[in-house]
């Protein structure tokens, strides 16, 4: 991660250029090389930050708000919620592929890969951006969570009819970085088999998002994947 020439899209790059400036990243790229000396760190270093140039600033139109990256060997690629093809799909992506079958009658697709979603201005964001192998939220509280703060202030401030999908307390707790007033806010519990029967299945939130985006006259979302 290079402080003055970080590996992020333009306007992405563009709309958070003073987040690099900051002594915060300064000290997350330094707890980030040491750690690399110990561990092996997920994502790998060239897809830390694809969300953002999977989906550009000024092509976004949903966001959806993870908390970490999935820590096994070979699954996080920098969109929450997404594993690279030919992993097995997490069981939270599963409930995911559960809501939408039961939703828009999409059979289950074979690879959780959501690059398609994320091309089709969907932001698949997580609030800490790396993980330590084995060890979730081993990178939480070390300034991650500021710059991806600042993601969604960015956005609710400069862009109008975005819908944010918060999915569990965690990602709740953001909506106040949203501004309400010119944004659509959708929640429920977690896709986790902890929480999924409590309100993520049925919520038909991706039926909803598309009436949303309908109604403001942009294009739907394509959910399937293959």
């Amino acid at each position: 991660m290079e402080q003055q020439n970080p590996a992020i899209e333009e306007s992405w790059k563009k709309v958070l250029s003073q987040e690099f400036a900051k002594p915060y990243m300064a000290e997350l790229k330094l707890f980030l090389l040491e750690e690399k000396k110990h561990y092996r760190v997920f994502p790998p270093g060239p897809l830390m930050f694809n969300a953002f140039n999977q989906t550009p600033f000024d092509c976004v139109n949903v966001v959806i708000l993870g908390q970490d990256p999935y820590h096994g060997f070979g699954e996080a690629h920098g969109l929450c919620f997404s594993v690279q093809d030919g992993i097995k799909k997490p069981p939270s992506l599963v409930n995911i592929f559960k809501e939408i079958e039961k939703d828009l009658g999409f059979d289950p697709p074979r690879s959780g890969n959501l690059t398609a979603w994320a091309a089709r201005g969907v932001l698949l964001l997580n609030a800490t951006l790396t993980v330590r192998e084995n060890q979730p939220g081993s990178h939480q509280n070390k300034g991650w969570e500021i710059f991806s703060d600042e993601a969604i202030k960015q956005l609710s401030a400069q862009k109008e009819g975005l819908i944010f999908v918060l999915w569990g307390k965690f990602a709740e707790a953001k909506a106040v970085l949203i501004d309400k007033s010119k944004h659509f806010i959708l929640t429920s519990p977690h896709p986790s088999p902890f929480s999924a029967n409590k309100g993520f299945f049925g919520c038909r939130h991706f039926s909803r998002i598309n009436e949303l985006l309908r109604q403001m006259g942009k294009k739907e979302i394509d959910w399937r994947l293959e």
